[in-house]
């Protein structure tokens, strides 16, 4: 039953949802089986700005009356995160698709701050009762007199960096299926030894608000495209598999003929090629870093130890080592949420705040971290935009969005003949690395010998080993050909996943070390 009060129990959501899930859980697909046009979601939403969450019962005094229970304790500063969200999946294997399903998640996470401490509670139903019990378990970390009352509240209307043109809602199966099924068929005719083929199609719809308790209210509409293929070869003797993905802020209209072909001629090339590949002899040797995937390392052995909270914490090997000098000159590292479209960019971060673009580090000068509201404020700076949570269900942390180093002044083509035994590393499937030591490891998938300047046979399966701060120290040569990886990146930290983009241009690192898989 409706409550009087207009809002909207977590039942009573689900049922409105279920006709459109249902019919991404039924098994046995065929592409005629859907009608077009199925919604997947709940009734048609406002337009961004309009109010989304008020037909689940959300209004401005509502919201007000939350916060103010949540600075009842004497809290700096509260705010209210409210997300919907639907995501599908369609997954094609054996010639066939085996799984289709959505997942939907709707709830509001209530932070309170009190210096350096978070209070935090979240409630999964948009009840009176259960938000301001949900606010009244956040304001416990103060302890103090109530705030005043909230006067006035300021819409915030961002800049607009990605739109849906085609929106998922309005598309069903039979508009999807069609697309996984000539993947699929392009790269089983790519070669005869390719014996298996999986197609995935993941797109979400997420709508999230920010209500603050300096009166500032933000809402945006963030979409998500996703499509990987992955293929496994047999010649007899060796069995091998890699895959390739594609990824960007967009509705449907992202995904075409074209696309796919691309997707299942990449995935279906960086297998075979594994063939003819080995593992390179182990040592210490230049690196030349591919342009785009190798990103990855900048990322994971760089970026992270440039995320505020670690530094606030004196965890990370950059703490205290603003404005010195950490790379030569050629590097600037950037931390941006304005790339049109790119997987990690935002609108707005998950503390309401507008997107921007953050200089880390500039001519090889630490410039800045990665600051959310709370680092922001232990070290008297603005706030970078850089507060980022995976959902309702947990508080924001400082997080990387698209993570890149900008152009230099080399040719590739120079970078590679500079280099008379070395290694040029193309993809990369995983990494790791300790924040504080800066010790890193990325697993090598696919590659090349670099031999007398030329790139000479294809290598596979080791391991680069380094330390972050020492092999940002020893780049030698960055190209003029900086891309962004296009495919599905994630970054997991605190528990929290989040979608993030990073890229590189060719890039030339004097002596890392390089391992075998065991």
């Amino acid at each position: 039953m409706r409550k009087h009060d207009g809002s909207c129990t977590r039942r009573e959501f689900l049922a409105r949802s279920a006709a459109g899930a249902s019919l991404v859980i039924v098994p046995g697909f065929l592409s005629g089986c859907v009608k077009k046009g199925t919604v997947t979601g709940p009734v048609e939403p406002a337009s961004v700005g309009a109010g989304y969450f008020g037909q689940f019962g959300i209004d401005e005094a509502l919201m007000k009356k939350v916060i103010d229970r949540a600075m009842s304790g004497g809290g700096n500063y509260a705010d209210l995160f409210f997300q919907h969200r639907i995501e599908n999946w369609v997954v094609l294997e054996d010639g066939q698709v085996n799984r289709a399903y959505t997942s939907v998640g709707l709830g509001c996470g209530v932070r309170v701050l009190s210096g350096d401490q978070t209070g935090f509670a979240f409630t999964e139903e948009l009840t009176a009762e259960s938000l301001l019990a949900a606010a009244g378990t956040a304001a416990a970390v103060a302890s103090g007199p109530a705030a005043p009352p909230m006067e006035s509240v300021h819409r915030i209307s961002p800049e607009v960096y990605y739109t849906a043109d085609v929106p998922f809602s309005e598309v069903g199966l039979d508009r999807k299926i069609p697309l996984l099924e000539r993947l699929n068929e392009r790269a089983f005719g790519h070669d005869e030894r390719i014996v298996k083929v999986r197609a995935n199609m993941n797109d979400s719809t997420t709508r999230v608000l920010v209500f603050s308790s300096e009166g500032e209210m933000v809402e945006d509409d963030q979409p998500m495209a996703m499509v990987s293929c992955a293929c496994v070869a047999e010649d007899g003797v060796r069995r091998e598999e890699n895959w390739y993905s594609l990824s960007r802020r967009a509705g449907f209209e992202f995904y075409d003929e074209a696309m796919m072909d691309e997707l299942a001629d990449q995935a279906a090339t960086r297998t075979m090629v594994l063939f003819e590949a080995s593992p390179p002899p182990p040592g210490e040797c230049p690196v030349v870093l591919a342009p785009g995937l190798s990103g990855i390392l900048l990322h994971e052995a760089i970026g992270h130890g440039m995320e505020a909270d670690f530094n606030r914490k004196g965890i990370s090997v950059y703490a205290d080592r603003i404005g010195e000098r950490i790379a030569p000159k050629s590097v600037t590292i950037v931390d941006d949420g304005t790339n049109p479209a790119e997987r990690g960019s935002l609108n707005i971060d998950d503390e309401g705040r507008e997107t921007r673009r953050t200089v880390l580090v500039e001519a090889g000068i630490l410039r800045s971290y990665m600051h959310d509201r709370i680092s922001a404020g232990h070290y008297g700076v603005a706030p970078t935009a850089s507060g980022r949570r995976e959902s309702y269900r947990y508080p924001p942390v400082p997080r990387m969005r698209n993570t890149y180093m900008l152009d230099g002044p080399h040719d590739p083509g120079e970078i590679i003949s500079s280099v008379k035994k070395g290694i040029y590393a193309e993809t990369f499937t995983n990494g790791q690395v300790k924040i504080g030591s800066g010790d890193f490891s990325f697993y090598l998938k696919n590659g090349r010998l670099i031999e007398d300047g030329k790139l000479t046979t294809p290598v596979k399966d080791a391991n680069l080993i380094g330390f972050g701060p020492e092999v940002l120290e020893k780049v030698q040569m960055v190209g003029n050909d900086m891309a962004m990886y296009s495919g599905a990146g994630y970054c997991g930290k605190d528990g929290q996943r989040v979608p993030v983009g990073f890229g590189l241009p060719t890039t030339k690192c004097g002596g890392i070390s390089v391992g075998g898989v065991k």
